[in-house]
């Protein structure tokens, strides 16, 4: 599973970007806001990626802040929502915002989303209002945490390999770091302390 990619960016439009990693280009579809936040062609860009497998296809989301790959990920676990309207989601409503009218239940805010109706509004508030109120790392994360997104993300891709489940991870990554000293946190005590934790939970 690609998790991240860092590369030169060598294409970019609204929708669709291009990384050229040692010679090969990855594609990766974005939300607006990710394109808004990407740097000049020919400077280097980092993408946090989740990674889509279909019958026929393969196919990378990128997104600049990880909040953005959070919520898309927990999007797509919504009935009826496919990656292609979670995009579109986080292209209308900043992810910030998005989380807050999920926890507040703002149908109307939801709903005013292009390709969000009613129906598929209250489902998101429905399935998602209690799991995007513990998610509490990228989603709650402070301006300062940036120097973290790394170390999380690879902590958390580690995790995932061993065979702990998203959400389970997720927690036990974010409480660590919560408790964590500002000094900063290396990878391999990041999964220690994680590991610890879930070995007694």
């Amino acid at each position: 599973m690609i998790a991240r990619i860092s590369g030169k960016l060598v294409y970019k439009s609204i929708g669709r970007i291009i990384i050229d990693v040692s010679g090969v280009g990855y594609c990766a579809f974005i939300p607006f806001s990710s394109y808004c936040q990407l740097p000049e062609i020919g400077e280097t860009v980092s993408v946090h990626v989740h990674t889509h497998v279909r019958e026929d296809a393969l196919q990378l989301f990128g997104f600049i802040q990880p909040g953005e790959l959070d919520l898309f990920e927990q999007l797509i676990k919504v009935n009826k929502i496919g990656p292609k309207l979670a995009l579109n989601i986080l292209s209308g409503i900043p992810h910030e915002e998005l989380r807050e009218a999920i926890l507040q239940g703002d149908i109307p805010r939801l709903s005013a989303v292009p390709g969000v109706g009613t129906k598929t509004a209250e489902r998101i508030v429905v399935e998602l209002r209690g799991k995007v109120d513990s998610t509490g790392l990228a989603l709650n994360r402070s301006p300062g945490d940036g120097d973290h997104h790394g170390v999380r993300d690879d902590a958390l891709s580690a995790l995932l390999n061993l065979g702990y489940q998203r959400a389970v991870a997720e927690r036990a990554v974010a409480q660590v770091m919560r408790v964590a000293t500002t000094g900063g946190l290396s990878l391999e005590q990041l999964l220690k302390d994680s590991l610890r934790l879930l070995a007694r939970t």
